[in-house]
């Protein structure tokens, strides 16, 4: 077995190797979430944590990781007499991204269960990691059944497996761990929720410690086992520093001042619920134990806030997690902290971050009181981008893109007698400039109408269109296709019934063959892959009308969130159409696209069409089992080139043939209306929709009114009757 890459080997990433400590000094901070880009080295700092846990006490053969001491009165393998154990290292249990229901929570033999009443039962990863760690690699990609797994397990402490009618409970308490890009998808707020502590990463730009970092990880690929023997006395030495704190964390007091901070601070921040504010006492604590301190000081609950709070403050739809230092320390100061608080002293860390340890090449150990990384104002902090929202100052300059004569881009007609090729109708403002204009602000999101795919289809787990799925209502029974995971009953026993006297039935029970064995067919919702084409070009150009798209965008972004859709985006303008954001799970991504998305020049609809034909292709042949929905969001017109207006209706009917759906947002404003976006939609088969149409309370609006006149009538009718 390869040695794994020593903790104390990591070059920089104070704050993550900080936050996984505080969690091996004190479990219940509750695990630690790590954002960032990739090759960030987040999952090779998570599995050296491993080695630093300490050892713990189980009882000898029990699958289930009881403890001697207080064995679960309902384990599977019990019941267990108190006594003495033996003792294991601490697990650390990685969840595939990929894995089955099953493998999560364990297997129950159906066949054995229906004809012995036997619960031969196999367990499953959570059964593994209690007492332990869970990591999940790429958290924002586990599919939404595991997810609700998780969740449960988390908030109880047990993982139940129920199997019509027959169920197996067993103690599942653990560190959650996790890791994630966030340009591949957020993560939902409950499972987020679910972390103590949250640190952000990012590759260092500093020369001399990336050159640290590459030669460090070619010595320990070349040779495993004498890199880690190297560091051999410094892992020694931070496992001890662990457990000498984890000795120490009983006596650390949190004084009624410290937690009076806390709940200043968690209220200041508007955190849903009470969970941020028992973590942050429960972080600070841990805090002050890995100093060697027996009392919080406000510099504790500081840090620990930096830690817990950036993913549980309430914000906006697309905002990325963060919490102002300004603000943390002005109400730190106001909740009664300042210069009153013990100090820290010489211990084995303290104000300046350095924790003492010396390695090979260096200081080792994580820093303390310092922002996390990638938090606002910290050292190598990404740049926060400008406010969005359309009172937002434009502050960006646009690229220039001339038009195919060298001149700048237009949307005058180029020899088309069309009407899609005529000059806009609301006012000429946006085409008749002719020249790109800058970015400009979203209008305010709104709640949007569900748009769907029709037809049911079998694709992953979603909230938008109807899918024969793992969960929902049971439509049927069908036999077995793979691993049996959700029994039908009643079909079963149909399937068995004939055949009792020919399987020598002599008493009560029902002999039940493989063959007899029916699954439940059961139907639900699926996500879907959301390809958004949005018309850029001159005619969209006014600035209150492209605010008004933007925000329309944004809105259905945010719905696909919830929906848990893949995104994409095409834009057309000028001469061409071009892939704004390829296909993904990461909605903030398209958001940002989108806000800084400029208008102008010719309408190339064609092109912009063609383009999405192309991408969902591609797409068709990476994942074939997630249907499309192609949105257009665009007025109607076409122009540039020879015959736009032909191009585009053959585009579109290219696209209707691969039976792709497809909705119209019919942009087009002004008290002259063309229809040129309803045509759209007859070549391309789709839905035309207007913005208001969009939004979902404009529809509660029109059932509503439909009530309110239907009831006199049925009023009237009524009394005529008495």
């Amino acid at each position: 077995m390869t040695a794994p890459y020593p903790f104390t080997a990591l070059v920089g990433m104070a704050d993550l190797r900080l936050a996984l400590l505080l969690n091996a000094v004190s479990p219940a901070v509750g695990g630690v979430l790590v954002r960032g880009e990739k090759g960030t080295a987040k999952s090779t700092a998570v599995r050296a944590l491993a080695a630093l846990l300490p050892g713990i006490d189980v009882v000898a053969g029990c699958r289930f990781s009881c403890d001697p001491a207080a064995p679960d009165p309902g384990c599977p393998d019990g019941p267990h007499e108190p006594g003495a154990g033996a003792v294991r290292p601490a697990r650390m249990v990685e969840l595939p991204v990929g894995a089955s229901e099953d493998r999560l929570v364990g297997a129950l033999d159906i066949e054995r269960a229906l004809a012995d009443g036997v619960k031969a039962f196999e367990p499953g990863l959570l059964a593994d990691a209690h007492r332990g760690v869970l990591y999940v690699d790429e958290v924002n990609l586990l599919h939404d059944h595991l997810i609700d797994l998780l969740l449960d397990a988390a908030a109880m402490g047990a993982s139940y497996v129920e199997r019509e009618g027959v169920s197996v409970r067993h103690a599942a308490r653990f560190l959650l761990v996790g890791t994630m890009n966030p340009e591949e998808g957020e993560l939902r707020p409950q499972l987020l929720d679910r972390f103590g502590l949250t640190v952000e990463v990012a590759a260092s730009r500093d020369t001399d410690e990336r050159v640290e970092v590459v030669r460090r990880r070619l010595a320990y690929d070349e040779d495993p086992a004498g890199f880690a023997a190297r560091w051999a006395d410094q892992e020694g030495a931070l496992r001890e520093r662990v457990a000498a704190a984890r000795a120490l964390l009983p006596r650390v007091r949190l004084g009624d001042g410290a937690l009076r901070q806390i709940a200043a601070v968690c209220a200041a921040f508007e955190v849903d619920g009470m969970r941020a504010d028992i973590v942050t006492a429960r972080t600070a604590t841990a805090l002050a134990a890995w100093a060697g301190r027996t009392e919080v000081t406000t510099e504790d609950v500081r840090q620990a806030a930096l830690l817990s709070l950036p993913h549980r403050r309430r914000r906006a739809p697309f905002d990325a997690p963060g919490l102002d230092e300004d603000k943390l320390d002005e109400v730190l100061r106001d909740a009664g902290g300042g210069d009153d608080d013990p100090d820290p002293g010489p211990g084995p860390e303290g104000r300046d971050g350095q924790d003492g340890q010396e390695g090979p090449d260096g200081p080792d150990g994580p820093g303390g009181g310092r922002p996390p990384q990638g938090a606002p104002g910290a050292p190598g902090a990404p740049e926060q981008a400008p406010p969005a929202g359309p009172d937002a100052p434009d502050q960006r300059v646009p690229e220039q893109r001339p038009g195919s004569d060298g001149s700048p881009g237009t949307d005058a007609p180029q020899g088309s007698g069309d009407p899609r090729g005529a000059a806009p109708a609301d006012g000429g403002a946006a085409g008749g400039a002719g020249g790109e204009r800058g970015a400009v602000g979203a209008a305010e999101p709104f709640r949007a109408r569900r748009l769907d795919v029709p037809g049911l289809g079998e694709g992953a787990a979603g909230r938008r269109s109807r899918a024969r799925t793992a969960h929902g209502r049971t439509t049927g029974a069908r036999r077995p296709q793979g691993v049996l995971t959700k029994l039908h009953l009643a079909a079963t026993v149909r399937a068995a019934a004939p055949h009792q006297r020919d399987r020598g039935r002599r008493g009560p029970g029902l002999v039940v063959r493989r063959d007899d064995l029916r699954e439940a067919v059961r139907e639900g919702r699926e996500g879907n892959l959301v390809l958004f084409v949005v018309d850029a070009s001159g005619s969209m150009a006014a600035r209150k009308r492209m605010s008004a798209v933007k925000g329309a965008v944004l809105s259905l972004l945010l719905d696909a969130y919830q929906r848990r859709d893949k995104v994409g985006m095409i834009t057309f303008r000028g001469a061409e159409a071009a892939v704004a954001l390829p296909p993904t799970s990461s909605v903030d991504a398209g958001a940002a696209r989108l806000e800084r998305l400029p208008t102008g020049g010719r309408t190339p609809l064609a092109a912009g069409l063609l383009k999405a034909r192309e991408v969902l292709r591609i797409e068709r042949l990476r994942d074939p089992s997630r249907r499309p929905l192609l949105v257009v969001v665009t007025d109607g017109r076409a122009t540039g080139g020879v015959d736009p207006v032909g191009r585009a209706g053959r585009a579109a009917r290219l696209l209707a043939d691969d039976k792709v759906a497809s909705v119209v947002v019919d942009c087009e404003s002004g008290p002259v209306r063309l229809g040129l976006a309803g045509a759209l939609a007859q070549d391309l088969r789709g839905t035309p929709v207007t913005l208001d149409e969009l939004r979902a309370d404009s529809v509660t609006a029109l059932v509503r009114d439909a009530r309110a006149t239907s009831t006199p009538r049925i009023v009237r009718k009524t009394r005529r009757a008495a």
